[in-house]
């Protein structure tokens, strides 16, 4: 499997689609990137900026933070919420 070439669908600017790209892309059966890294990485951002967050008490830590989910209570089979550094410290 050889590099290619691709031309990005929003600049139209030629964007190399590497041969490790292209193995990771079909070991997670996806398609072909129609943009380039800098496009996509405008239309995450704009993705970002227009997400609706929701107040939130962390049941970890008891810090006030802000989600991107509207949280149920755990009463009502909702899951425990926690702030960032809760969360990554589960993670890890």
């Amino acid at each position: 499997m050889a590099d290619q070439q691709l031309q990005c669908r929003d600049c139209g600017q030629t964007f190399t689609f590497t041969e490790g790209e292209q193995e990771f892309y079909a070991s997670k059966n996806l398609s072909a990137p129609q943009r380039c890294k800098d496009c996509r990485n405008a239309r995450k951002s704009e993705r970002m900026t227009d997400r609706q967050m929701f107040d939130a008490t962390c049941a970890k830590c008891g810090a006030q933070c802000q989600v991107p989910f509207k949280p149920r209570p755990v009463e009502e089979g909702g899951k425990p919420v926690l702030c960032r550094e809760c969360f990554m410290a589960e993670r890890a």
